[in-house]
């Protein structure tokens, strides 16, 4: 088994085009995420595709309900960089309609759309604009007869189920197809993730789906998608949380960053504290962090609690501060370079920080 930068190496998927961003193949694994906005109200939309666009955000999708969110896509298209999905249910019309909008992925079933000549439709115009489509299977969404056959939602059912809808449009010679396979269950979805892995070639968009507010689904979805992008399995990723967009997006990154998967950015590292720790570090801490989010810097900052951790235990960061009493030391590379009142630390460690 081959190991790259702490995990198996990828599988290499085929490689499809959204926009102007690659999925597959050789592709850096992207984040993507979706607005809550009505997308008929379009500059709501749009301040909040700007605001995914700013956090690192590589592709968005807009829920797509009738001829006028279709419409509205037209008009928020060009007013942002990302590429844009589309995501449609059971009318095919919407389908044809958000791409000759401009939408640049379409994400639906195709056995959920009508018959062979409806699906016909949307693949003609899909082929002619060379937009993919996103087959997305979810456990609770599965047919009846599925359903039956397996007693139930099973990862077995849920690849079962997205093949079906694959040779659908591979019957209509398109393949230019990703997958995803969401459960809210992170087992169930690690496993039809291994399955599916196995048995296509298709870019899998990974996800655990419904995985609840920040907190709990920034677990679930760290475990479920972490754990599949650790065995080399996954092209891009979709964080489901209850809230912001953009928080979504930022954990994303995070756990990209974390398996070593994505470049860029401040690497933050701090201690748990203990009862050696005299400086108020957890608020610090989370000041710190914030402040330096968006900054693009690949360099590693570490808040430490004490001289038990830092900078002895963090002497591979690039710079950082070690608590005292009511003061801290900053120290580069290992290297103490001077002492800080405690109520200054923030504002001078970002300010070396934007000096690195």
């Amino acid at each position: 088994m081959m190991i790259l930068g702490g995990c198996t190496e990828r599988k290499q998927t085929k490689k499809i085009r959204v926009g102007n961003v690659y999925i597959g193949g050789d592709s850096p694994v992207t984040v993507q995420s979706m607005t809550n906005t009505d997308t008929r109200d379009i500059n709501s939309t749009i301040a909040q595709i700007k605001e995914l666009e700013e956090e690192g955000c590589s592709i968005v999708r807009l829920a797509v309900l009738d001829s006028e969110a279709s419409e509205a896509l037209g008009v928020i298209k060009k007013s942002v960089k990302v590429p844009l999905v589309a995501d449609i249910h059971f009318d095919y019309r919407l389908a044809i309609s958000a791409m000759e909008n401009g939408a640049d992925k379409i994400r639906l079933n195709p056995g959920n759309i009508g018959d062979r000549e409806r699906v016909s439709k949307v693949v003609k115009v899909a082929k002619e604009r060379e937009i993919p489509i996103r087959i997305g299977v979810n456990s609770g969404s599965l047919e009846k007869e599925i359903i039956n056959k397996y007693g139930g939602a099973t990862s077995e059912a849920m690849v079962e189920s997205a093949l079906n809808h694959a040779k659908i449009l591979e019957e209509e010679n398109f393949f230019d197809i990703a997958l995803s396979l969401k459960a809210s269950s992170v087992p169930m979805t690690i496993a039809a993730y291994r399955l599916m892995s196995q048995n296509s070639d298709y870019p899998l968009h990974l996800g655990v789906t419904e995985a609840g507010t920040l907190n709990g689904g920034t677990i679930k979805s760290s475990i479920g998608i972490g754990c599949l992008l650790a065995e080399g399995i996954g092209d891009t990723i979709r964080v489901s949380l209850t809230g912001e967009p953009k928080n979504e997006v930022r954990v994303g990154n995070l756990i990209l960053k974390s398996l070593a998967l994505k470049e860029g950015g401040i690497d933050f590292v701090s201690c748990p504290t203990c009862g050696r720790c005299r400086i108020n570090l957890i608020d610090i801490a989370n000041r710190v962090e914030k402040r330096l989010f968006n900054v693009n810097k690949n360099i590693k900052v570490a808040i430490m609690g004490c001289e038990v951790n830092g900078p002895g235990e963090a002497k591979e960061a690039d710079i950082g501060i070690a608590g005292g009493k009511n003061e801290a030391v900053l120290f580069k590379k290992g290297e103490i370079v001077r002492k800080i009142p405690q109520e200054k630390i923030v504002d001078q460690l970002v300010e070396e920080v934007h000096k690195i």
